[in-house]
C-alpha cells in the first residue's frame, strides 16, 4: 500500500512530495563498521574484539540503534544495559572510541570511521559490555542517599519540607546525576584505590545532600568524608568533569566538599 501510494504522489503530486517519495523508495544502504570488546567469562580465556557491518539506513541514528539493530539482526549474544533511550537512566554508559559515554545519546556519523566500543575501564567484567557495579553501589548507599532527621519533631511525615528558590537552586548541577559512572571510570585515583576512594559520582552525590536545606545530618556528613582515601584521593585532574554525559562538575562538587571538610577543623 505505501509503495503504491508513493508512486502517486511521485507521478501526480507536488516536487516536494515526489522528492519525498524516492527518498523513501530507494534508501541507499549506509554501512559503518562496530569493533566491539566481547567477553563471555563461561567459555572464553580472555577478551577479544569482534567486527560488525551495520546499515544505517536500517536502524536508529544513534549508537544505541546501532547495538540494538546488532542484537537483534546480526548477533544476539552481545551484551549490554539499555533501557530509557533518553539520557536519563544511565544503563548504557560505556566507552565509546576512548572516552566514556551514553550510547543513547552518542549520534551515529556518516562516514567511513569505525565506532570502537568496550565496557567502562578498570572494572570487573560480568560479559561484554557489561560491568559489575556492585562496589560503586554499596559505597552510594553508604552515603545515606536521602533526607536524614535528627530530631522527633521533624519526622512528622504530615509537614512538607519547604525551600526558598535560594535553597532550591543550590541544588542544580547535582540532583541531574543518573549514576551512570562515567566519571567515576575515568578518574585514575579510582582505578588504584577503589576499595577506599569513593570516587567523584559518589562524592558528587554526597555533595548534592550535604547542600540540601531540608536535611539536617550535614555536620555528620562532613565528619564521615573527612578521610584521606574516602576524600583526598582526589587530586583535581577533572577527568571526571570531562566525562560527564550530563554536562555536570563533579570536579567542582568534590572542591566544595573539601572546603567544607577544611573550614569545619
Amino acid at each position: 500500500m505505501l509503495s503504491k501510494a508513493l508512486q502517486h504522489y511521485t507521478k501526480e503530486s507536488s516536487p516536494v512530495l515526489r522528492s519525498f517519495g524516492r527518498l523513501v523508495q530507494e534508501k541507499t544502504p549506509c554501512y559503518k563498521l562496530f569493533e566491539i570488546y566481547r567477553f563471555n567469562p563461561d567459555k572464553d580465556i580472555k577478551p577479544h574484539m569482534e567486527r560488525y557491518a551495520v546499515d544505517l539506513s536500517e536502524c536508529g541514528g544513534m549508537l544505541l540503534d546501532g547495538l540494538i539493530y546488532i542484537k537483534t539482526h546480526i548477533d544476539p549474544t552481545l551484551t549490554f544495559r539499555r533501557s530509557c533511550r533518553e539520557g536519563i537512566c544511565g544503563s548504557c554508559s560505556m566507552n565509546i572510541n576512548g572516552e566514556n559515554g551514553l550510547a543513547c545519546l552518542t549520534p551515529l556519523t556518516r562516514d567511513s570511521k569505525t565506532v570502537t566500543l568496550r565496557p567502562l575501564p578498570h572494572m570487573f567484567v560480568i560479559k561484554d559490555l557489561v560491568i559489575d557495579q556492585t562496589n560503586t553501589y554499596e559505597q552510594y548507599a553508604n552515603i545515606k542517599p536521602w533526607l536524614q532527621k535528627k530530631h522527633p519533631h521533624s519526622t512528622d511525615y504530615t509537614c512538607e519540607n519547604l525551600q526558598s528558590p535560594e535553597e532550591r537552586a543550590r541544588l542544580d548541577g547535582l540532583y541531574e546525576c543518573i549514576l551512570c559512572n562515567c566519571c567515576t571510570t575515568s578518574c585514575p585515583s579510582y582505578w588504584w584505590n577503589p576499595d577506599k576512594y569513593l570516587g567523584p559520582m559518589v562524592l558528587q552525590q554526597a555533595y548534592r545532600w550535604i547542600v540540601d536545606s531540608r536535611d539536617e545530618m550535614t555536620e555528620e556528613r562532613i565528619r564521615d568524608l573527612d578521610d584521606t582515601y574516602r576524600l583526598f584521593r582526589c587530586h583535581g585532574i577533572m577527568n571526571c568533569t570531562h566525562a560527564c554525559p550530563k554536562k555536570l562538575n563533579p570536579g567542582r562538587s568534590i572542591f566544595q566538599v573539601k572546603h567544607l571538610v577544611f573550614h569545619r577543623k
